[in-house]
């Protein structure tokens, strides 16, 4: 990746010629979040904890392309257990015409007989899991939780999930020989980590919205020594 790229820097800005992947998407939405947050006043954490759950739900959806274009698929499920980790006994036949790139020919792997990992499928069920584990945290905590968190826990759960299934993957781009997005997805879990335990370790952030008018969680007044007011009789 770097050898090809610092041969080419021409082409880095090139994103119509391929190379998009969701990291930088990722990335790329944040940083407009925080840009049009900041020009209108508004919280950019808040809206990102918006967008966590529903950016789960639109990879998930994401992912049945990928199953029509026969894209993102693993290794032969014969393989799995020598050759890769092991994986459920199941999977996609895949034409020969799709398996570019890959050393999986359909000479060796005839198309009628050989299947192979759907990671596509994985990723799906995993990335709804994810946000149904959000949905879940930010309804049953929400008060405690302070603005970012869900966005945080976006980060840790799909760098995990990222970094598990490219395990499967091949002719990937990789750095010091390790899948890039690999790198990405555990520096990311790792940091997002960090993160969401010293913030609720120092018991400092921003709550996260709620409608207008709603009190002050409990523990956000408590820790800075605030009297909480006493409820009006009537």
């Amino acid at each position: 990746l770097w050898d090809y790229y610092s041969a080419n820097p021409v082409e880095i800005p090139q994103i119509w010629n391929g190379g998009i992947g969701i990291p930088g998407a990722v990335a790329g939405g944040a940083l407009g979040i925080v840009l049009y947050a900041r020009s209108k006043g508004l919280h950019p954490a808040r809206w990102m904890d918006i967008f966590a759950p529903s950016l789960l739900m639109g990879q998930v959806i994401g992912r049945l392309g990928n199953f029509v274009n026969q894209e993102l698929y693993g290794p032969p499920t014969s393989l799995c257990g020598t050759d890769f980790p092991p994986c459920l006994p199941w999977g996609v036949q895949i034409a020969a015409e799709n398996r570019a790139g890959t050393p999986w020919d359909a000479v060796t792997y005839p198309v009628e007989s050989t299947t192979f990992v759907p990671l596509f499928a994985y990723e799906m069920a995993l990335n709804l899991v994810g946000m149904l584990v959000i949905l879940f945290v930010m309804r049953r905590w929400g008060p405690r939780l302070f603005a970012g968190d869900a966005a945080l826990m976006y980060v840790i759960w799909y760098g995990l999930v990222r970094t598990a299934l490219e395990t499967y993957r091949v002719n990937n781009w990789e750095i010091l020989g390790i899948p890039t997005a690999m790198w990405v997805g555990v520096i990311g879990a790792l940091l997002a980590g960090a993160w969401l335990w010293y913030r609720h370790r120092r018991d400092w952030g921003s709550p996260m919205i709620r409608p207008a008018g709603d009190p002050e969680p409990r523990h956000s007044a408590d820790a800075r020594g605030e009297a909480r007011p006493e409820a009006s009789p009537g």
